[in-house]
């Protein structure tokens, strides 16, 4: 099986909603970065471990402030590689890459997929990739069986929603609201509808991320969508030296 047909398998529907579980690579602490990530994928349907940039201009302040710290320690994406390369554990849960475009070019795709693939990398995430340029990256994944997952927003017209998730790869990204991550206290009125249209669209499970907090959240989205993507709660929890294997398993409640 691909890396990338690994991760749509493990996010359909079976016993509740699937939940990604994203973290930034190295935050809070560079030295615990492996063990960090066992604890969260041991909970978790799939990971994606952030690539920390300098102008996350998709992230709110809790992601801007765990990329800032993480590059403070000489996290970068060659070392995310590298410690994955390196990690012992069982890799039943599919973990992925959200990077911006700039550290993917500068690394150059050919050798990231292969790199990637070899670190038990199942795919990427790239939110500032438009889908109309996406396809230099996306062959250089198809070479070594990796996902491009793409995303969707609520004013993504249906049309648009069929076309990219026709080619999306793994699942795909349904953002709940326009805007940053993190922070939301509420979910929008329009949700439902939004989720049923890409749902209905989409041949691939969905993710819905942005602003999941709560239980409750995690139990709404699921009736209309195969998982939730919980990032900026998660790394908070991290922040405060919580078990993450905990929070997430709290999220899970009567979902």
């Amino acid at each position: 099986m691909l890396p990338r047909d690994r991760v749509s398998e493990a996010l359909r529907r079976k016993h509740g909603t699937a939940i990604v579980a994203f973290i930034t690579a190295g935050y809070p602490d560079a030295r615990r970065f492996l063990e960090d990530l066992d604890r969260v994928a041991s909970a978790a349907d799939a990971v994606e471990i952030g690539v920390p940039f300098s102008d996350p201009m998709a992230d709110g302040v809790t992601i801007q402030r765990s990329s800032e710290r993480a590059i403070a320690q000489g996290v970068t994406l060659r070392w995310i590689l590298d410690r994955l390369a390196e990690r012992k554990s069982p890799r039943a849960t599919p973990v992925l890459l959200m990077s911006y475009l700039n550290p993917l070019l500068a690394f150059g795709y050919g050798e990231l997929a292969s790199r990637a693939r070899a670190a038990g990398v199942a795919g990427f995430l790239v939110p500032d990739l438009p889908f109309e340029e996406s396809a230099p990256l996306k062959a250089a994944l198809d070479a070594e069986g990796l996902a491009l997952v793409q995303f969707v927003t609520p004013a993504t017209s249906d049309e648009r929603i069929a076309t990219i998730a026709a080619a999306s790869q793994g699942f795909v990204y349904a953002v709940t609201r326009t805007g940053i991550t993190g922070g939301a206290q509420g979910l929008p009125a329009e949700l439902t509808a939004y989720l049923d249209r890409v749902r209905k669209l989409s041949p691939l499970p969905v993710c819905a991320g942005f602003g999941v907090r709560e239980a409750r959240h995690v139990r709404e989205i699921g009736a209309h969508a195969d998982g939730v993507i919980v990032g900026s709660a998660l790394v908070e929890a991290l922040e405060r030296g919580e078990d993450p294997a905990a929070f997430l398993g709290g999220l899970r409640k009567s979902s």
